[in-house]
């Protein structure tokens, strides 16, 4: 399935007469068009299989942690049709095979382009990662901003969001986890 641009179009006309506007006036006559354009675009990765991307493995002997961070992503709230945005960083400590590193980037991005919440987005790719590299320990963490919680409702911009999941030994071994801390936030286990 596809998304229907036809059935956005109709909605987003009918958002802006419920809001009091005009949609036939010049600044907004291709406002329609545009945010199904938009909306097929930013939740394509409701159509998309993000295993494709861990398919191809490699062999190689490699026992420690392998970490991408900073992988930058842009999702949309489920509650308010928001963005929010910000940073992942994937961990995971191989089994004798490893992954193209753009591969891991590309699982963040299309689990990131759905209706989502960051807890859900971050043990997704925690659960896929650890699935299908059959990884001895797979650590996810998300930094992100919600215009949800920014630009309505409570009107906090700057309030950031972290959530992590840990699978195998990011889980079962403290140093283990500490380290990942450590690479990704600095010594204090957290941003300056």
């Amino acid at each position: 399935m596809t998304v229907d641009q036809q059935r956005i179009r109709r909605a987003v006309r009918e958002i802006l007469l419920a809001i009091g506007e005009d949609p036939d006036r010049e600044g907004l006559r291709e406002t329609p068009e545009r945010v199904a354009r938009m909306y097929a675009e930013v939740f394509s990765g409701l159509h998309e299989d993000p295993t494709i991307h861990l398919r191809k493995m490699f062999v190689q002997k490699h026992d420690e942690m392998v970490l991408v961070k900073d992988i930058p992503f842009a999702s949309f709230c489920e509650h308010h049709l928001l963005p929010f945005m910000g940073l992942v960083h994937v961990a995971y400590l191989p089994n004798g095979r490893i992954v193209g590193l753009s591969k891991l980037a590309r699982v963040v991005d299309t689990v990131s382009r759905r209706p989502q919440v960051q807890e859900r987005m971050t043990e997704q790719i925690a659960d896929l990662l650890m699935e299908h590299l059959r990884a001895r320990g797979v650590g996810v963490i998300i930094e992100a901003d919600h215009t949800c919680m920014s630009i309505r409702g409570v009107r906090k911009p700057g309030a950031r969001t972290i959530t992590s999941s840990m699978r195998g030994g990011f889980l079962e071994h403290p140093a283990t986890r500490a380290e990942l801390m450590a690479l990704v936030f600095g010594r204090t286990g957290t941003r300056a």
